[in-house]
């Protein structure tokens, strides 16, 4: 049989397990299927190149290598993961530059009703910022996506100096994702042999010192978990993937959300959306390109973002340059497509904290550059 054949008999017959923490408990049997989007279908692409179900608009907020609104800040290139954070009666979306040596992080600040007040630098000359993940004190993680790259903390709101975290491990760094409850921070890495990782810090919201660990399981899609000390995060002259034995690996690491006792988290290599459910501490597929039936909605999984009600949206970097929503109850729909950038990626999903407003970047926009960068927002009837 080939792997789709082979992975649909195996996950189909084992079951998937109930996810015991979170709003997906019961949810379903199996891998997310496509579906009926809640917001029924795409219409025609709008003035800005997007397609939206009814009753949702788009616009751009931020072109790389031009001026952000009215202010004198200069977007960055090849805008990547971010975030956003409330400010006052506003709110801040922060976002990443993947570029080489010179990348890093900036912020764009928001009133009450949207617009744009100002916008800054948070992190400079970095290599490679790629994705990231937000603290619940305020702070955002950006990840060098390089052999031995460091996490840095950020402050959205601005005033305060970003912060090496080596404590955090030296590798391929992709997303991170803070769980409160057992206070730790999963990461994923961007490697084809892959692991992923948590990171206990020795004391909560101070992530100078704490414990590296590397999920350990079998060769298969499910079933139960443990962790293990990384000897050496620094990764040298052992790459951290490589220090512990038994340590699953994932192809390329991407997206990486908690919510409600699972931490849900992608790989690229395979089209995949797994769910570690830290409250049974067992793994299980949400979503394989493979084991869909018919054409797959999702593929190029990248960027994963979750709403309070359950619903994950998870971005293309290709496959038809969409944003998929994969419902609480396994079904799987276009949510937005983007046309003319077939050479871009989408990037940095992100709600404002209100959730009336979705950000998100086309990584390098019309001209498939990282100089063609750009960052919109969506609003909308978003479900709570």
């Amino acid at each position: 049989m080939d792997r789709r054949s082979v992975l649909r008999a195996t996950v189909v017959g084992a079951g998937a397990a109930a996810f015991s923490g979170s709003l997906w408990t019961g949810a379903f049997a199996a891998p997310a299927q496509p579906g009926t989007s809640p917001y029924g279908p795409l219409g025609s692409p709008d003035a800005n190149g997007i397609a939206l179900p009814a009753g949702f608009t788009s616009r751009i907020v931020a072109r790389s290598r031009q001026r952000v609104g009215d202010t004198s800040y200069v977007w960055h290139d090849a805008p990547d993961g971010g975030a956003c954070f409330a400010a006052g009666t506003g709110w801040v979306y922060v976002s990443n530059s993947e570029i080489s040596r010179t990348g890093g992080a900036s912020a764009i600040r928001f009133d009450a009703s949207g617009d744009v007040v100002s916008a800054y630098r948070i992190l400079a000359d970095t290599n490679r910022n790629c994705a990231g993940g937000a603290m619940p004190w305020g702070t955002w993680l950006s990840c060098e996506e390089v052999a031995r790259g460091y996490v840095y903390e950020t402050y959205p709101l601005g005033g305060t100096g970003a912060v090496r975290r080596p404590a955090m491990g030296r590798f391929c760094h992709e997303a991170a994702a803070a769980d409160p409850v057992r206070g730790v921070i999963y990461l994923t890495e961007d490697e084809s042999n892959g692991c992923f990782y948590r990171f206990r810090p020795d004391t909560w919201g101070d992530l100078s010192t704490g414990t590296l660990e590397v999920l350990v399981a079998g060769s298969g899609t499910s079933g139960p978990v443990s962790w293990a000390r990384v000897p050496d995060p620094d990764g040298g002259p052992i790459a951290t993937r490589f220090q512990v034995s038994g340590a699953k690996r994932f192809n390329g690491g991407e997206g990486c959300h908690y919510a409600d006792g699972v931490c849900w988290f992608t790989t690229k290599g395979d089209n995949r959306v797994w769910a570690y459910d830290a409250v049974g501490q067992r793994l299980d597929l949400a979503y394989d390109d493979s084991l869909v039936s018919g054409t797959p909605p999702l593929t190029g999984v990248d960027n994963i973002v979750g709403t309070p009600g359950g619903d994950l949206y998870v971005a293309e970097d290709g496959g038809n340059m969409e944003i998929c929503l994969i419902t609480p109850d396994g079904r799987i729909a276009p949510f937005l497509r983007i046309s003319g950038q077939s050479s871009s990626e989408i990037c940095g999903p992100a709600f404002s904290p209100a959730g009336g407003r979705l950000y998100f970047s086309s990584q390098r926009g019309t001209s498939g550059a990282s100089s063609g960068g750009i960052t919109y927002d969506v609003r909308g009837p978003f479900r709570s």
